[in-house]
């Protein structure tokens, strides 16, 4: 059985995704379609020592029902390998065995700067409050699925990356 076989469509680019901003210690998720007008922050996820907590993003799975993941690659500013692209990478694969959805990754970086910066504009017009800062993971992840939506070309299919 070829593995072409077994590889899903490419994502829908008028379909809903589930994008990801993963981290050591949380995951940043945020919703988004080209017709929902951009993305929206929806949650952060704590990572334990046993992984992410999957019955929450089951539970995101099931209630926005995606037609694709978009994880957030953290490549150095030269396009290398990191510990956190590692951590992503890893992500990424299980969402794609677990679920049997197109998974793409989208170069994250420089979107926590972006995402910090929405957050301080949204504090100023007093959109939100300090505390709400912990969700700026999400707001990252946020950031990540504006630019697949932008450049879905762009991309990096999780099935066409070589397992290390």
């Amino acid at each position: 059985m070829s593995s072409v076989a077994s590889k899903p469509a490419s994502i829908r680019r008028d379909g809903t995704v589930l994008g990801f901003d993963v981290g050591s210690r949380r995951i940043g998720v945020a919703v988004g379609s080209a017709f929902g007008y951009g993305a929206r922050a929806l949650a952060v996820i704590d990572v334990h020592g046993a992984g992410p907590d999957w019955g929450t993003i089951d539970r995101l799975h099931k209630e926005w029902r995606p037609d694709g993941f978009i994880v957030g690659d953290p490549m150095t500013l030269d396009g290398g390998d990191q510990p956190a692209r590692t951590r992503a990478l890893d992500f990424a694969r299980q969402l794609r065995v677990r679920y049997k959805l197109p998974v793409v990754l989208v170069d994250e970086r420089s979107s926590s700067i972006e995402a910090a910066h929405r957050f301080a504009a949204d504090r100023a017009e007093g959109r939100k409050r300090r505390r709400d800062a912990e969700a700026l993971d999400a707001v990252a992840a946020a950031v990540i699925v504006e630019r697949w939506l932008a450049s879905p070309d762009d991309a990096t299919d999780i099935d066409e990356l070589p397992h290390i």
